[in-house]
């Protein structure tokens, strides 16, 4: 049994691709996805709606988005998060420090860290 068994999962990816893999993955290892947002707007929503017990987020998001105004909310909920993205800690918004900084490409099990560590309350340093 993974330690995500159960574990409500928001993702907020506007690939689809890289969504669809992201939900097989976090399947697999016994997470419950509970939304998938493409957007901002979206991911608020979802949020709101679905209280996930952790975000998983793709910093650069479609129509030119990022997803600051998401962590943001996360913060303010204290809702663990996630953020995938190319970028190095100290180079993301200040929005994004509560969170765990996964950089890309990653494996499942550097993804399955970064989840647990967010849920530990132990975001990356910068």
């Amino acid at each position: 049994m993974s330690a995500l068994q159960g574990l409500r999962i928001l993702v907020v990816e506007n690939d689809e691709m890289s969504a669809s893999l992201l939900d097989m993955q976090l399947v697999q290892l016994g997470a419950v996805v509970v939304g998938m947002a493409g957007g901002v707007a979206e991911a608020v929503q979802l949020v709101k709606d679905h209280a996930p017990q952790v975000v998983l987020l793709d910093y650069r998001l479609a129509n030119n988005e990022t997803s600051d105004p998401v962590a943001e909310l996360l913060t303010a909920r204290g809702i663990p998060f996630v953020v995938a993205t190319g970028m190095a800690a100290h180079q993301l918004p200040e929005a994004f420090r509560a969170g765990v900084v996964l950089v890309k490409p990653y494996l499942g099990k550097e993804l399955e860290a970064a989840l647990l560590k967010a849920l530990l309350g132990n975001p990356v340093a910068s």
